[in-house]
């Protein structure tokens, strides 16, 4: 027998898992995922912005990128920025109230070998987990995941080309900076390609068991209406 959930229900629970995930394999030190790759970079130069707060500058200017690309703004598009804004507070927080995460008491890369993985491999399924928990819902995801759908969408884009396209656009960009900033990579490496090769097979092995054990329904049934991109 399937468990019914709230769509919202599992919104909010995905954006605090997630930013869970991104605060366990930064501290792993093995490098981040491509797409929060320039924020990462960002935090690490410009120690007087925290991570959360690098992010609200990259997915805001990515926000803008978007509504020009489609066409205009809608006031919908907003939930997607205020997933941004709620992500960014609690990614910041793990990363204060958990001291093992907090880069000022435990610096990134700074544990022995084993407890790194199993940050990263803890880091690594919850990820997978919260982004697959989005997927089943009708609200809008973090900027850089709506960027992709609404984008590719529009245009007429097979997403999966277009993901691949906008992954490797952004670890471009964080190469590119933390090679300016650092002259040597920060917040890229084994981890970043691990992850970029095994998320996909991650997110479908997630969905399929969300798919088995759960159904997905607004709670707000005529508000999710308002949701639909096209």
């Amino acid at each position: 027998m399937k468990i019914k959930i709230a769509d919202e229900a599992a919104y909010l629970t995905a954006i605090c898992g997630l930013a869970l995930a991104v605060a366990l394999i930064a501290a792993s030190g093995f490098g981040v995922s491509m797409i929060v790759a320039p924020a990462y970079v960002l935090s690490r130069k410009f120690t007087a912005l925290t991570f959360g707060q690098t992010e609200y500058i990259v997915q805001s200017g990515l926000f803008i990128l978007f509504c020009v690309l489609m066409g205009g703004f809608r006031t919908v598009y907003l939930s997607s920025f205020v997933n941004c804004l709620i992500y960014g507070a609690v990614l910041d927080f793990w990363r204060c109230a958990v001291p093992v995460l907090n880069p000022a008491l435990t610096p990134p890369g700074s544990l022995p070998p084993l407890p790194r993985i199993l940050l990263f491999a803890a880091g690594l399924l919850l990820t997978a987990a919260s982004v697959s928990a989005f997927y089943n819902t009708y609200l809008y995801p973090q900027v850089y995941d709506f960027f992709v759908r609404g984008v590719s969408g529009r245009f007429g884009i097979r997403r999966l080309k277009f993901k691949l396209c906008f992954d490797l656009t952004c670890l471009g960009i964080a190469s590119v900076l933390t090679l300016c900033f650092f002259g040597k990579f920060v917040g890229v490496g084994i981890g970043t390609v691990i992850t970029a090769c095994s998320m996909g097979f991650l997110i479908e092995f997630f969905c399929g068991i969300y798919k088995k054990c759960f159904i997905f329904e607004p709670y707000f049934k005529e508000f999710a209406k308002k949701f639909e991109l096209q």
